[in-house]
């Protein structure tokens, strides 16, 4: 009777194990997600609007969507430079970080930095991120300046982008705020931040360019 018994236990056991292992497998829940890290200004951060309604959050519920396996962290901060941004770079990269989505520059251009300034401090984000995480993806946001800050200087600034991503193999996103920059429904009254309305339209500008690069890491 004790030995019947204890088949029955064991058979139990068994079960809930092979339960437990089939739950694991479809929630994903014994491999921790791969990191997200958005650094960026106040575009990231979602300047005016709730946590939830910034970008990085629409791109968690895309990636949510096709249940893959990544956490999106925004680590936007309004008013931040691409010097600001490497002065928090150590302290953001305690946490593993898989991909780096960088969008800074924005207030170098409106404050007239030089480009050249820019370049160094996001070639040096680049190669911070590398260096302790050697198998980063990195995901460049590009951005330009107003005509008003002078054609020479746009035409450095704008250049800035494309090519720190060709000389890093980076991925590109030509323009972040495309199809929302300049359009004022889509933009606080403010005219520089977009609305609720105008972030489902950046993240549709960085999901094109990230969709694969996260396809890419889940297989």
């Amino acid at each position: 009777m004790l030995h019947t018994q204890l088949i029955f236990v064991n058979r139990l056991a068994i079960r809930s194990l092979l339960a437990s292992l089939a739950l694991i497998c479809l929630t994903g829940a014994a491999t921790p997600p791969k990191n997200i890290l958005f650094l960026g200004d106040s575009i990231t951060a979602g300047y005016g609007l709730e946590p939830s309604q910034a970008y990085p959050a629409l791109i968690q519920a895309k990636i949510d969507a096709n249940r893959w396996n990544f956490k999106a962290i925004n680590a936007g901060q309004s008013g931040d430079t691409t010097a600001g941004g490497l002065n928090r770079l150590n302290w953001l990269l305690k946490n593993r970080v898989d991909v780096l989505v960088l969008e800074l520059g924005g207030n170098d251009g409106l404050r007239g930095l030089p480009a050249e300034t820019s370049r160094k401090n996001l070639q040096a984000i680049i190669d911070g991120t590398k260096a302790k995480y050697p198998e980063v993806k990195i995901i460049l946001a590009g951005m330009k300046v107003p005509p008003n800050m002078g054609a020479d200087y746009a035409k450095q600034f704008n250049a800035t982008f494309p090519e720190l991503a060709k000389r890093n193999q980076a991925a590109l996103i030509p323009f972040i705020l495309e199809g929302v920059g300049g359009v004022r429904e889509l933009n606080l009254a403010d005219g520089i931040h977009p609305t609720a309305k105008g972030h489902e339209r950046v993240a549709a500008n960085v999901w094109k360019v990230m969709e694969p690069v996260l396809k890419s890491l889940t297989n």
